[in-house]
């Protein structure tokens, strides 16, 4: 039992030594090895890169319309300090689902390679649109971006109006809505909503 053993691992050890056509078994499994670490460093820095202020308004449909709009916010200045950048409310924070929605945001790559929006008047004519689409991505995950800020869990609810306190404890606590559902113009300006049905 023990000789079988043995020879299996030398029979192992041998395939990775011997050469394929040029290089060995293992050699190329060490290379593959390595060129992996040197993709998903690569890929990883470019996540991360996309996932940046900087690089979100890089593109002068956003740095023109949106961009501008969240500078009078309080998301954008405030008394804490504590400022919202593009990614913080439009990209998850976790891998898996930061994955998906830069999946999704390939098509905003395509709108700007044609010219979707890249016109102030386009941008008006398109807006509803989009920041439809917007809603419905938060209202399907449970206004995800928004709680990693603001965390019901936390809310001190005497420090609150009291309006804002019994809708929060009603809606929220009850799990019936979700952030986006109230705070749609929380920070840009909401598009023309004559002739949508409300609620």
């Amino acid at each position: 039992m023990f000789e079988r053993f043995r020879d299996a691992l030398r029979a192992g050890w041998e395939t990775l030594r011997s050469p394929s056509v040029h290089f060995s078994l293992g050699f190329l499994t060490l290379g593959g090895f390595l060129a992996g670490i040197v993709f998903w460093g690569g890929f990883n820095t470019a996540l991360e890169i996309t996932n940046t202020e900087k690089f979100c308004v890089s593109c002068h449909e956003m740095r023109d319309n949106v961009f501008e709009e969240l500078k009078s916010t309080i998301h954008y200045t405030n008394r804490s300090g504590v400022r919202a950048t593009c990614p913080d409310c439009h990209v998850p924070h976790d891998w898996t689902h930061k994955i998906a929605r830069k999946m999704q945001a390939s098509k905003e790559v395509w709108g700007k390679i044609f010219g979707t929006i890249d016109t102030r008047e386009k941008f008006l004519d398109k807006r509803l649109e989009l920041a439809m689409h917007e809603w419905a991505r938060l209202k399907a995950n449970d206004s995800l971006e928004c709680r990693n800020c603001h965390n019901f869990e936390y809310m001190d609810f005497t420090r609150q109006s009291p309006r804002a306190a019994q809708v929060h404890a009603r809606w929220l606590e009850g799990g019936q809505k979700t952030c986006i559902d109230c705070h749609k113009g929380v920070a840009h300006k909401l598009p023309d909503m004559r002739g949508i049905p409300q609620g």
